[in-house]
């Protein structure tokens, strides 16, 4: 039996602050393993333009080629249709059933999960490691929301302590298409690789 961290995200571009959270959940939680999983169809962002799944997954695997335990896997860009967190941890599951799974998350993924499809499942599949961070919408504090979950729930929620870095994958694509430099939040790798393939070049419409 492993402990594995599973680190998801639709990567879109995966970037410094991603590798830090995993990382530190590596290292706080003792975990044997932490998976980089790109989503392959996130369904909250239908209505966006999205780069193809096996280039996110490419850019995954520059960005953590080296790094001691962190692995990328294949799992949600193989499926097909919606790819909502409470099936991949049911499927995971079956899959590798003598695994204990913790699931990484922000603070804002903290308070929003009940919007997510079948919060509870998500929350009785796997322990939450949350990263503690400034939300602006936050009505409790981190501790007041977790009890919260905890009681409403019976979900093992613990605070992953990791520096906050104000990073995200949109800000980069909005650099790079307006032809800023990101060398400071992207892997070397990850960004020679953009480079290469000409990607983020148009601003987002949505």
């Amino acid at each position: 039996m492993g402990n594995i961290g599973i680190m998801g995200g639709t990567f879109d571009p995966i970037h410094n602050g991603h590798l830090m959270l995993g990382e530190q959940a590596y290292k706080e939680y003792q975990l044997d393993e932490v998976w980089f999983m790109p989503s392959g169809h996130p369904p909250h962002k239908k209505n966006q333009k999205i780069t193809d799944p096996d280039i996110r997954l490419t850019m995954t695997q520059l960005a953590i080629e080296g790094k001691t335990g962190l692995v990328c896997s294949d799992f949600e860009v193989r499926r097909n249709g919606s790819t909502y967190t409470a099936q991949t941890l049911r499927l995971l599951r079956e899959a590798y059933p003598q695994h204990q799974y913790f699931f990484i998350i922000g603070a804002d993924s903290l308070y929003e999960i009940e919007n997510w499809y079948e919060p509870d499942q998500v929350l009785s599949q796997a322990v939450i490691l949350a990263a503690r961070r400034e939300y602006e919408d936050a009505h409790l504090s981190m501790e007041q929301q977790i009890a919260y979950l905890d009681t409403r729930y019976k979900a093992d929620i613990r605070i992953l302590h990791c520096k906050e870095m104000d990073i995200s994958s949109a800000m980069l694509r909005e650099r790079i298409a307006g032809g800023l430099s990101v060398s400071e939040y992207v892997p070397p790798k990850v960004l020679t690789y953009i480079k290469d393939q000409g990607l983020y070049q148009e601003k987002d419409k949505a």
